[in-house]
């Protein structure tokens, strides 16, 4: 009886397979969180002045960026003064 061929794979389809590109899994869908008032955790890029003004009081600098962040969004003045047009 002969002997069986040591490479019993077609080498056209073994080369073929091994320069296929990976398919990747799709990122998991987060969905947003139940509780609420809760804060997630980003990245963002600030001018180093901006960065330096809120940090010039010490500890809480990035609370002091998300209060102001919200006073914006919900257009709440800072001060009552402070109230100005938005003409630059």
């Amino acid at each position: 009886m002969a002997n069986p061929p040591r490479r019993p794979t077609n080498p056209m389809a073994a080369a073929e397979a091994a320069f296929k590109p990976i398919k990747k899994p799709a990122a998991p869908v987060r969905e947003p969180s139940v509780a609420p008032n809760v804060r997630e955790l980003v990245s963002i890029r600030i001018d180093r002045a901006v960065l330096e003004h809120f940090q010039q009081d010490g500890p809480g600098w990035q609370d002091r960026i998300n209060d102001t962040l919200r006073r914006t969004i919900f257009k709440e003045p800072n001060n009552p003064e402070d109230e100005r047009s938005d003409d630059y």
